[in-house]
Formats: C-alpha cells, sequence, structure tokens
C-alpha cells in the first residue's frame, strides 16, 4: 500500500468534485441514443419559440454558437436543425440519484450541491487507489453504466476541486494543487473565481483589480473595507485557500404538508374552496421559505366517520406557486369525491420536493416576462406576513369563513406533517 500511501497528503484533505456535463441533454441522449447522439439538442422550459428558454444545450449545440439562456427563437435561426426538447424533471431526478450513488460508493463523505455536481472528500479512500485512480473509476462506471460524460475536479480543497472540474469540459479530469494555483488561475480574471460575480468582479475592477493574482496580491484590509467580511475570503481564494468541508447533508424534507380537522362538516367543492386555498397557500409559503420546488400534490380527505382517503397528481412542472397547488387540489376534489358526501378533515401535501435552483422552474411555469413580476409579489407578501403576521395580506378567496382564519392562526391552524420547524431549529444552532 506504501505506493498509494505517496498520493495522500500526511496532513491534509483530497477533495473530488464531479460535474456533468451538459445534463439534461446527456441524459435525453442517454435515453435515445438513436435520436439525440452528437445532434445540437437543447432542453427549453417553454417550447413555445416565442417565450421559450434554453435552460441547457449539448456540446454540438455549443460549438455552432448556442447558448444557455438564449431565446429558442433565436437559437433555431442560428441552428434550424436544433432539436428542442421539453424538460422532464423525473428522468433527470432518476439518473442525478444513480450518479450520486456510483460516487457515494467511493466515500460517504458526499455534498450533493445541485441535481448536477457533488463534492466528494476521498481523504479517507486510499483502499481504492490513488485520488486519480478513484477519479478515473467514477468517470467511467457513469459513462458505462449510465452513459453520462461528467468532469472532474480533484484538489486539496472544495474550492479549487470545483475551478479544476471546469478546466476539461466534456469528460476531463484535472488536478489543482496549491502550488499550481499560480501558473493556472493567477491569469484568469477575477469573475472566472467560483464564488465572484459580476457585480463582485465590476466593484474589484473599480479598485484596479482584473485578475485572479492581482486578487491574491491584494490587500486584505483595503479588501475587507470594501467588501466587509467577503474581503477576507477574497483574499484567500485568491491563493486558492478554502476551509469548507465536505457537508453530507442531512435528507432533505420529503414532503411539506398540512391538514385540517374542521369544525363542521363540508359538503361540495364550493365549500371546500376557501379551505383548500388556505391549505395551499400554507404549504406553499412553507416550501419557499425553504428554497424548494414541488413536483407533486395529494389531496387528504376524511370523512366524519373517520375514512380516510388520499389521491396524487404529478404537476407537469415543478412550482412554488400557491395558486397551481391550489388548481390541482380542486381538481383533485371534483374528481375523485363525491359532492353529497360530508368532509370532516382536508389536507394539502406536495412531495416531489427539489431545490428551486435545480430546476428550470423560472423558465417554465409562466411566460419569461411576468414570471419574475410575479414572483417579487409573491416575495413582497412572504415579507409582509413574516413581519406583521399571517393576516396581513389575503387574496379574496381567503376571507370567506371563520375556519379560513383559523387556519392562519399558527397555534390553532391544524396539523403540520413536517419537520421543518426542526430543520430550521437545526439550522439555526450551525
Amino acid at each position: 500500500m506504501h505506493s498509494v500511501d505517496q498520493y495522500y497528503p500526511t496532513s491534509g484533505r483530497v477533495i473530488l468534485h464531479v460535474d456533468m456535463n451538459a445534463f439534461y441533454c446527456s441524459v435525453h441522449e442517454a435515453e435515445d441514443p438513436e435520436r439525440y447522439r452528437g445532434k445540437p439538442t437543447a432542453v427549453a422550459g417553454s417550447v413555445e419559440q416565442r417565450r421559450g428558454i434554453i435552460v441547457t444545450c449539448s456540446y454540438a449545440a455549443r460549438r455552432v454558437g448556442i447558448s444557455t439562456g438564449m431565446q429558442v427563437q433565436k437559437a433555431l435561426r442560428i441552428c434550424p436543425s436544433l432539436i428542442v426538447i421539453q424538460p422532464n424533471f423525473h428522468l433527470y431526478r432518476k439518473y442525478s440519484r444513480a450518479f450520486m450513488e456510483i460516487a457515494y460508493s467511493y466515500t460517504p463523505l458526499l455534498e450533493a450541491v445541485s441535481i448536477d455536481e457533488c463534492y466528494l472528500d476521498i481523504t479517507g479512500s486510499r483502499q481504492f487507489g490513488t485520488p486519480l485512480e478513484i477519479a478515473e473509476a467514477i468517470q467511467r462506471r457513469i459513462r458505462e453504466e449510465l452513459g453520462l460524460p461528467c468532469s472532474i475536479g480533484i484538489a486539496p480543497n472544495k474550492l479549487l476541486a470545483k475551478m479544476a472540474s471546469d478546466l476539461k469540459k466534456p469528460n476531463g479530469i484535472s488536478v489543482l494543487r496549491l502550488r499550481d494555483v499560480p501558473e493556472v488561475l493567477w491569469s484568469k480574471p477575477c469573475n472566472e473565481m467560483f464564488g465572484i460575480g459580476g457585480k463582485t468582479a465590476e466593484k474589484l475592477r473599480k479598485l484596479g483589480i482584473y485578475s485572479i493574482g492581482q486578487l491574491a496580491a491584494a490587500d486584505e484590509q483595503m479588501l475587507v473595507e470594501h467588501f466587509g467580511v467577503m474581503g477576507y475570503w477574497l483574499k484567500r481564494a485568491g491563493n486558492g485557500i478554502d476551509h469548507g468541508e465536505v457537508n453530507p447533508e442531512r435528507e432533505q424534507s420529503k414532503s411539506i404538508g398540512h391538514t385540517t380537522t374542521l369544525p363542521r362538516d363540508v359538503v361540495g367543492l364550493a365549500e371546500a374552496r376557501p379551505i383548500l386555498l388556505n391549505l395551499s397557500d400554507q404549504v406553499a409559503r412553507r416550501l419557499r421559505k425553504q428554497g424548494l420546488v414541488a413536483s407533486g400534490v395529494q389531496l387528504t380527505i376524511r370523512t366524519p366517520d373517520m375514512k380516510t382517503i388520499t389521491r396524487s397528481r404529478q404537476l407537469d412542472t415543478p412550482t412554488e406557486s400557491a395558486d397551481d397547488i391550489y388548481k390541482t387540489a380542486c381538481e383533485q376534489f371534483s374528481r375523485h369525491w363525491n359532492q353529497e358526501k360530508p368532509v370532516r378533515l382536508l389536507g394539502v401535501t406536495l412531495h416531489g420536493l427539489t431545490p428551486k435552483d435545480e430546476s428550470a422552474i423560472q423558465l417554465d411555469l409562466f411566460e419569461y416576462e411576468s414570471q419574475p413580476k410575479k414572483e417579487s409579489l409573491t416575495k413582497a407578501m412572504d415579507m409582509l406576513r413574516n413581519k406583521f403576521g399571517e393576516n396581513a395580506v389575503l387574496t379574496a378567496g381567503m376571507l370567506s369563513d371563520s375556519h379560513s382564519a383559523r387556519l392562519r392562526n399558527h397555534k390553532e391552524r391544524g396539523t403540520s406533517l413536517q419537520k421543518d420547524n426542526l430543520h430550521k431549529l437545526e439550522t439555526d444552532r450551525e
């Protein structure tokens, strides 16, 4: 084993960053190679040309000038043979779980940062070989077992591993050691450093700092004066130093649910509507609070003689909107429930939860022009209600009966089928 040991530091860590290449397009290609292999493809939030925006595109499409964020219409002008594919989140999640399971078999220290990338701490994994051999094995297995390409960065910390995985795409493996930083990174512009966005880069340029090398040499106090505590991070990042640990996250909430026992029997959709609206509003707010979107809605109905039925429906597109949840719950109610039969309990539960930033939701749900307006209105309403209480902003449909007010009173509003308060306590403690 001595020969392997020399590839691992006596103190310090070995981190891999696994980054799937053109993930959504690659998944469609793996599913249907005949149709898509080697062809310019793009996944678009809305395939309708005037509104649609490209979420990701294949390397064949990139070579002819197509890029993420481009309108479908423009992309088709550049490349009339471009194949535009509707997103399939169920499929992406399936492949995401599969590639992470392969990676997880080399170390339990796996941190999923999004649907298509994860960090691995392989410091204790030398029984599988050298870091390079482990990276090659993971890359090979993902290609052979799933038919997907990925790039892997190998480094002593997360920041450099992330930077390394970007160096060779697709299908690359790159090693980036601390001593390589001056040669590999210092000549690059600041905005190519992971964690430095456009605004920060602009602010650095105004201070005369254009490259990562100039950032590494900058005066720390001056950076702190202009950027607050982030100044310390900027200086360290320029020198390739990062103390963040690979954090195997706790299992994410599987569902967010809310049920309420009614003070009297409710008969028919007209009477159920205000209650379903309030339940949808409650679960949607909790969903947004955790930065998640849901791809399924389940309705729970209990009769006065305590019989319970549940009916679920998958949504076409993941959502965070109370409106979408409410419409689905009402549809379920009319479709599966005899309108004459009394109801004593109602519940709405969201499942298929994923972090919002992994989902192409903002390109999907509404025309992309009206979506930001709708989102900022929702944000403003959430803020007002966090500050002034649940009754601060209500839609007309929520006002129709006294039970709706009880639902918004957190002391008596039925049962939460959810551990998100516990989750909040844990994050508060951290």
